[in-house]
């Protein structure tokens, strides 16, 4: 696996603390206590932030890059993409990471990525110290659940074509950056399918 660890540069530390006051309005004082303990992973096209059936460690700010999440049928062994989660937003397993029991799914880079992270036992650190890091965990569960309640439901209540006109007002260029193969299984059809739901949507 190609991946790099190392203390991450100031601009970096920039970005996150842009980030980190937005979603979860951290103090000067809760960015200074936090700062050591983020570091700069560098993932390879292809290479992964967390294998299925392995434990996640780790919480990922992703600087540059679009992953997959995605789990492999056992039965048919192909491959169903959940989430696509691109830059600025945070990357974790969070069921795995909590509960320290192994990750059912995979999460794969789509394109060269750097990140920052920081492992699971700093971030405990980080919430007996401060009430503002407290709240960045609330909040990242939170946001996770979200996740998987607006999946769950477009799944059961939308069209294949809703769920592509909603991936693409979420994911404007999304279109530039995954394969068509993975949209496809995105939205739970087939390749002929997502060809005739574009031509459709392009003449409206």
């Amino acid at each position: 696996m190609n991946v790099t660890n190392s203390q991450c540069p100031t601009a970096k530390h920039t970005t996150l603390h842009q980030s980190l006051r937005q979603f979860a309005q951290l103090s000067d004082d809760d960015l200074r206590l936090g700062d050591p303990f983020w570091t700069i992973r560098s993932i390879a096209k292809h290479e992964y932030f967390n294998f299925q059936h392995s434990v996640c460690r780790q919480v990922g700010f992703i600087l540059k890059g679009i992953f997959r999440v995605y789990y492999i049928d056992p039965r048919t062994e192909q491959d169903h993409n959940l989430y696509f989660i691109p830059e600025y937003a945070f990357l974790t397993s969070l069921k795995s990471l909590l509960t320290k029991t192994t990750c059912p799914y995979l999460i794969e880079a789509l394109e060269d990525a750097e990140l920052l992270v920081i492992d699971y036992d700093h971030l405990q650190q980080l919430y007996e110290q401060s009430h503002g890091w407290e709240r960045f965990g609330r909040l990242l569960a939170e946001q996770y659940f979200m996740f998987n309640q607006t999946r769950s439901e477009s799944l059961l209540t939308q069209s294949a074509e809703e769920r592509y006109v909603d991936l693409l007002t979420n994911y404007p260029d999304i279109l530039n950056r995954v394969s068509l193969g993975h949209i496809s299984s995105y939205l739970g059809i087939k390749g002929p399918s997502l060809s005739r739901i574009r031509a459709q949507v392009a003449h409206k």
